[in-house]
């Protein structure tokens, strides 16, 4: 199951700068998460600093 990102993003950016298989990119409202790219490692849950992502 691949993390998703959540309303309470503040389009920061940080979360694909950490992502290591580049699957989150800019939506319209909010960044979201390629699900058939996620390797549910974490790395944007990590650095999210509106704790905006989840599995």
């Amino acid at each position: 199951m691949a993390y998703v990102i959540g309303d309470d993003c503040v389009k920061c950016g940080s979360c694909a700068a950490q992502c290591p298989v580049e699957a989150i990119s800019e939506g319209p409202d909010k960044y979201v998460i390629n699900p058939d790219l996620c390797v549910e490692c974490g790395a944007c849950a990590a650095q999210c600093p509106a704790e905006a992502i989840d599995l």
